[in-house]
């Protein structure tokens, strides 16, 4: 994939109004500027001020354990060849309590050979519904046992949160900002 920034960072004197509220709303709730996905989305200010809420409950309040989130993220990082997202969410899964060996089986598109039950029961229902657009009966009722209907729900929804996010990414040629996590090799088309 050629590596040009197509949508980069907007400079505050290029701002519009709007652009700029969105930006200062955003700064104020999580602390920090405007980064990968949000850089991006701000060219739809409204759009990027959606897509944060949703964030914020999916990647901070959902019910599902922290290492076991931060996996999903990867595995959607992964199916999307996403590096921006892979590269910082690497860091959080690892903070989380995620093994190096799961993380990378999943860097290698390979089913991760020791999970705990909760992290297998997530990969297969991401990875099925990456795959197939639908998880089977017994994925789904494996992942209810464990999680319920709300883990159900958040575990979708982080799946199709990220791929939104990695969507708008690969579609701006957002690069990593960080060179410390090894970066994903492409899928074989």
């Amino acid at each position: 994939m050629p590596s040009q920034d197509r949508m980069p960072h907007i400079a505050a004197d290029r701002m519009t109004a709007e652009q700029k509220k969105a930006e200062e709303a955003f700064r104020a709730d999580r602390g920090y500027g405007l980064l990968g996905p949000f850089a991006v989305m701000l060219r739809s200010p409204e759009v990027m001020l959606r897509a944060k809420a949703m964030g914020d409950y999916l990647r901070f309040r959902n019910v599902l354990p922290k290492r076991v989130s931060e996996m999903v993220i990867l595995i959607t990082a992964r199916q999307w060849t996403q590096q921006f997202e892979w590269s910082h969410h690497y860091k959080y899964a690892m903070e989380a309590g995620l093994s190096k060996d799961i993380a990378g089986a999943i860097a290698e598109g390979r089913r991760p050979e020791r999970m705990a039950e909760d992290e297998a029961a997530a990969h297969d229902f991401s990875i099925e519904l990456h795959r197939h657009k639908s998880v089977s009966d017994a994925t789904y009722a494996r992942a209810l046992a464990l999680f319920g209907e709300r883990g159900i729900i958040d575990l979708t929804g982080l799946n199709g949160y990220y791929s939104f996010l990695a969507m708008m990414m690969n579609v701006a040629r957002t690069a990593p900002d960080r060179d410390d996590v090894k970066p994903l090799e492409p899928f074989p088309n």
